[in-house]
Parts: structure tokens; C-alpha cells; sequence
């Protein structure tokens, strides 16, 4: 591996992969997957485990992921441990060549299912390096390159890397939302049993996909609930109409105040109707956002399955899942507004309820995929807000 600024412009011997910087810093590697050239806003993610989950989830779209840790690969991939319909990340980056697999639930070899879905990556790169570079000058666009024959050029590339939009006011939860309303059944991943189908009971929940996960709504599934997902351009109208108990805000990509030109005033007539309200990562920016907050872009955000969060209610201390690039400012909040969870890394807000009404929401990602389960306990508070809801109805 080699990194300069100035130097290194040739294509070392042995390297048939490029990754091209926005501050100028080249890495030449091993290139990986489906070769092409790929670009986006390049992060980094800690985890130790759940790489599928990850590269699937749509919050990453538009983004190349930096993977720290050194064995990726090691348990193959399967049809089931698709966090949507298919990756969103732009590319990714690794340490180490690809593990051999060696899982049972292994359907298909990583660097072959990178190849099937038209991933590029480089390896044999210095990832320690590259994320102290985005700790200490923030996030960068970059361009992954990978050609077996073709000229490298590097003055093309970084002149491209001016092409590359700005996460900063992009709306990208209108690309990956679902295009139309489909309902949802599948309940959380059994050791013995696998994925089941849940007894749907009369209580109904409306989730509105703003990116979201597929083991958000096992989750949700998993309460007992009919669930039904909308896409995120649904008015308050379109959602009311389907005669929710509880709604939910998803995950997803992209500057929330791009998104919240349009979910604001939904998430806002929402709220009117007392009915119970629950949000996740985007869904937590956008809830404050509609009660007056602001948010900002992080220097290089929190991605990873190891971020410690402190429950201000409780006192406890949980460890979670984590993907975000945005936050909502805290000092932003109004009175009405109680701050829940606050980061240990940093300080940095991660969750709200509002006062006297059943809606709250969080940072982060207590569904678990890939990562601890400390937060599970999020989705019961949910179902408990809506049966007090209704038994407050009903009295």
C-alpha cells in the first residue's frame, strides 16, 4: 500500500486498484468484486460483524465504507441476511483480502456476491490510516478504481472527484424509499426456526420508509402487530386514512433538512393526533425537526456496532449499533422536548421524547443488525404507548 499526496501517481507493481481522495491523498491496492470504478462519500464503520447487513442497509446510499476491521468475508453471504433489496453502498474498503468462508448459513462465496451485484472494493489498503484521515479532516469524496488492463489516470480521477454532490442538502430518502404501500409480517431470526410469520393481531402499525431496515420491521413484527409500510412522499392524510395505532419513522439516508421539506409538515399533523410515534436514526432527525430543532453534518459521523449510550432516564449505560453522518443539535431543542439518550463518545444527542405525548425516538439502532441487543427494550416502550393509547380511548 502507498499514500501521497504528490508521489505515486504511477500504478505500482502488483496493484491493479486505485482510491482517490478529495484532499489528494492516493492509495494503491488489490481490487475486489465487479470490476469498475465506483465513487462516494467515503466513511468508516467499527464493526466486527454483520458486513452484508451493512452494505444492504439503504441509510449508506451513495457512500464507500471503510470496514476497520481486518476479516471480512468469513461467514460468505445467504439470502437472508439482506437488510432490503439489494446494496446500496457505493463500494467498500478493506485491510485484508476477503476471508475464505467458513459459516454454514453461507450460501455464496463474498467476493462472488460482490461480483453478482456490481460492487467494486480495494483491499491491501491501510485502514487505520484512512480512518484517522477522516477523524482528523472529516468526510472526503473519494473514487474507487479498479482496472486489470487500463491506464490509470490520476488527474481524471481527482478532476471526477469534483463531480461527486455533497451529502449536505441531498434528499436521498426519496430515491430509496418503496414506491408503493406493501404490508409486512416476517418476525426477528430464530436459531431453531429461522424467519417465522407472525399471528397478525387488529392493532395496526404505518411505517413510513424513509431507508428502512428489514430487522426494524421484524421487530415490529415480532409485537404482533399488522404492519404496513408506506412510502415516505405519503401525505398525513394517505396515512391516517389507514387507520393506524402507532406510526413509525424509519431510518435512512441523506441531510434530514432536505427530507424534512416535505416530512415535516406529515410528522407534524402526525403528532397533532395524539397518536403514539416512534423514530429511528433519519426518523429521530426528522421528529426534531418538527418541533423546531435544528441538525447539522457530523465531521465523520458514528458507524459501528460499539457506541456506548447513556440512558439519562434510567442511568444505564447500553452499548449499540449505530450509522448516522447527521445530528440533531441539542442545545436546538425547545423546553418542551426531554432529552433520553446521550452519546458517551462525544456528547452528541441520542434520543427525545416529547413531553406529555407517547412519541419519542433515538439516535440509533436498537433492532440489532449487526450489533448488541441492550436497546430492544425501545419496541415494547412502543407497544406499551399504544396500548395505553387505546386504553385511554377506550376509558
Amino acid at each position: 500500500m502507498f499514500s501521497n499526496k504528490d508521489q505515486f501517481l504511477e500504478k505500482p507493481k502488483n496493484s491493479n486498484a486505485v482510491l482517490v481522495l478529495e484532499n489528494g491523498e492516493i492509495f494503491w491496492g488489490k481490487g475486489l468484486g465487479f470490476e469498475a470504478q465506483t465513487s462516494g462519500e467515503l466513511c468508516f464503520n467499527t464493526s466486527m460483524t454483520g458486513y452484508q447487513e451493512i452494505l444492504t442497509d439503504p441509510s449508506y446510499q451513495g457512500q464507500i465504507i471503510n470496514f476497520t476491521f481486518p476479516h471480512i468475508g468469513n461467514v460468505g453471504t445467504n439470502k437472508k441476511d439482506y437488510e432490503s433489496a439489494k446494496i446500496f453502498a457505493s463500494g467498500l474498503i478493506l485491510r485484508n483480502n476477503i476471508t475464505k468462508n467458513s459459516n454454514y448459513r453461507s450460501e455464496l462465496d463474498f467476493n462472488d456476491w460482490l461480483i453478482a451485484n456490481e460492487i467494486t472494493a480495494i483491499s491491501d489498503i491501510d485502514t487505520r490510516q484512512l480512518t484517522k484521515i477522516l477523524r482528523d479532516t472529516g468526510s472526503q469524496k473519494a473514487i474507487i478504481k479498479y482496472s486489470v488492463n487500463s491506464e490509470f489516470n490520476i488527474e481524471e480521477i481527482q478532476s471526477e472527484l469534483q463531480n461527486i454532490e455533497d451529502m449536505a442538502g441531498k434528499d436521498l430518502a426519496i430515491e430509496v424509499t418503496c414506491k408503493e404501500a406493501y404490508n409486512w409480517s416476517e418476525t426477528c431470526w430464530d436459531y431453531k426456526t429461522g424467519y417465522n410469520e407472525i399471528q397478525q393481531l387488529d392493532e395496526h402499525i404505518v411505517v413510513i420508509d424513509y431507508g428502512v431496515k428489514h430487522n426494524i420491521l421484524r421487530n415490529l413484527a415480532e409485537l404482533g402487530y399488522k404492519i404496513t409500510v408506506v412510502p415516505c412522499s405519503y401525505n398525513a392524510k394517505q396515512i391516517l386514512d389507514l387507520n393506524p395505532d402507532g406510526i413509525f419513522l424509519s431510518n435512512g439516508p441523506g441531510d434530514p433538512m432536505a427530507t424534512g421539506s416535505y416530512a415535516i409538515p406529515v410528522i407534524k399533523e402526525l403528532i397533532n393526533t395524539g397518536l403514539p410515534l416512534f423514530g429511528i436514526c433519519l426518523g429521530h432527525q426528522l421528529l426534531a425537526l418538527s418541533t423546531g430543532a435544528k441538525t447539522r453534518k457530523m465531521q465523520f459521523g458514528h458507524r459501528g456496532a460499539n457506541h456506548p449510550v447513556k440512558n439519562l432516564i434510567t442511568g444505564n449505560v447500553e452499548i449499540t449499533s449505530q450509522n448516522h453522518g447527521f445530528e440533531v443539535i441539542e442545545d436546538s431543542l425547545s423546553s418542551e422536548i426531554e432529552i433520553t439518550h446521550q452519546s458517551l463518545f462525544d456528547g452528541s444527542n441520542e434520543g427525545i421524547s416529547l413531553k406529555g405525548k407517547p412519541v419519542f425516538s433515538v439516535q440509533y439502532h436498537p433492532e440489532s443488525s449487526p450489533g448488541p441487543e441492550d436497546s430492544n427494550y425501545l419496541f415494547k416502550q412502543f407497544s406499551n404507548n399504544i396500548f395505553m393509547s387505546k386504553k385511554r380511548k377506550a376509558a
